[in-house]
């Protein structure tokens, strides 16, 4: 049997709704033992609504009694207590406590309102790994993503997109669609700019940076096309052409992605020393605590981390 460490994210958003649902469905009865990182107070009120009091383990970050919790609020208490509930599972999983860990949805300001800078999961684990070499992957079945950069300011992406960071991000891409069974992926890889730059008439870093990344992961046997004008790659007809798809930037990959595939979409972090998948949904602040998140992202999440675990 897997053990999943699942952590229930913000609690004032829909994570332990999403979070105790997951740990009693059936499918996954007698295939999958899940830990809860979170508090219990707060997961054995959200198990008593939706799951008729059926909790599994739980490990315990922290103390915010249910009673003062305030659904849908931003909190510099859910944020330390969601921080803390990460960094437990996180240990836990690297220690071999668990074998993969999936995570409900963290509120990124609140975590800073405690006084932690925090950026996203992804940056986080990669810090309590030690592992410089990761990549934000999202995918929902032959739909697979990366991004070359993340979580920073727009202005800051053309400084970032070097060419040394857009072979080191494919290479992971590469491996990770090679461990999902193609041996030989095809991959596609958007430009920087609007049609794909023009040749230098609409911005030069397409000409320094893709083209020249492009040419040396051929190089290396990669089968890459690129680079793309992100305005046609995402089509049907295109898209369905490749394993894997290299974004430059958060919204220029997340966009088109959520729109295909918002409620089966499963985020992963590449490189880590430990499986780690998520949904690729947010707090949901508006819905929180009403009983109508809906479970398929973080329910692909799950199905994702157990079948990569039990490779």
């Amino acid at each position: 049997m897997i053990t999943i460490a699942l952590t229930m994210g913000d609690p004032a958003g829909i994570g332990p709704e999403l979070a105790v649902r997951a740990a009693a469905e059936k499918r996954w009865q007698g295939k999958i033992r899940f830990v809860l990182y979170g508090e219990r107070s707060i997961l054995q009120a959200a198990a008593d609504r939706w799951t008729n009091g059926q909790l599994p383990e739980v490990v315990s970050a922290g103390v915010l009694p249910f009673a003062e919790l305030v659904p849908g609020r931003a909190d510099a208490r859910c944020g330390k207590l969601a921080y803390d509930a990460l960094t437990l599972a996180a240990k836990d999983v690297l220690n071999g406590k668990a074998d993969a860990i999936v995570t409900a949805p963290m509120n990124k300001y609140s975590v800073n309102l405690a006084g932690i800078p925090f950026t996203g999961h992804t940056e986080r684990l990669a810090e309590l790994c030690q592992t410089p070499d990761y990549v934000m992957m999202q995918s929902s079945g032959k739909l697979r993503m990366v991004f070359v950069t993340c979580h920073i300011p727009l202005a800051e992406v053309p400084k970032r997109a070097t060419q040394a960071e857009i072979v080191r991000v494919t290479r992971l891409l590469y491996r990770a669609v090679q461990q999902e069974g193609i041996p030989s992926p095809r991959l596609a890889m958007a430009a920087i700019n609007p049609h794909a730059g023009e040749n230098g008439c609409m911005g030069l870093e397409d000409e320094t940076n893709t083209k020249p990344a492009l040419a040396q992961l051929r190089a290396e046997g990669m089968d890459i096309e690129g680079p793309f004008p992100p305005d046609t790659l995402f089509v049907k007809s295109a898209r369905e052409r490749f394993d894997g798809l290299i974004t430059m930037y958060h919204d220029q990959g997340h966009i088109p992605f959520k729109m295909l595939a918002f409620d089966s979409g499963v985020n992963s972090t590449l490189g880590l020393p430990i499986i780690r998948t998520s949904p690729d949904h947010g707090t949901a602040f508006d819905i929180a605590w009403k009983g109508c998140a809906d479970t398929g992202s973080l329910y692909a999440a799950v199905e994702l981390a157990y079948k990569r675990a039990c490779r």
